[in-house]
């Protein structure tokens, strides 16, 4: 699948670190760095604009390692753009930690993964079919 893009950074475009990756890294867009301080949250820009085929949607993740490692994670997670959406790409980013965080331009904020979704039609009826679950809801699988 080929995907057109505008990279409006000095960063190289998001790509595959691995034959098996689903994600891209996504790069802040910077004119200085930031500081999150705890629990702050922010829109980082990236620079790049996609146009994706109908059908289609770009997924922003958080990065394992940023998470982890530093409490950082994406708000809206996964953020949706659409395939529609022509501006740029930002990404939430919160810090969930007791400790500032110095955002750089240029840094691996966030993942960005391309996946196929379907359009459902609703059928308004008065009762569902029944399976063993029933109405069970949170925690009613198991622990």
């Amino acid at each position: 699948m080929t995907i057109k893009i505008i990279n409006k950074s000095t960063h190289k475009l998001p790509a595959y670190e691995t034959i098996a990756s689903a994600g891209m890294d996504l790069h802040a867009n910077l004119s200085a760095p930031i500081v999150l301080k705890p629990l702050e949250r922010t829109i980082i820009k990236t620079g790049l604009q996609i146009e994706l085929p109908v059908g289609f949607e770009a997924q922003v993740r958080p990065r394992s390692g940023l998470a982890a490692k530093h409490g950082l994670t994406v708000l809206n997670s996964p953020g949706t753009v659409d395939a529609d959406y022509r501006g740029e790409i930002g990404v939430i980013l919160v810090n969930l930690s007791t400790t500032d965080f110095k955002i750089e331009d240029g840094e691996r904020i966030a993942q960005l993964v391309i996946a196929k979704h379907e359009r459902a039609e609703w059928i308004e009826v008065q009762e569902l079919n029944e399976t063993s679950r029933g109405e069970g809801g949170f925690g009613s699988t198991g622990n």
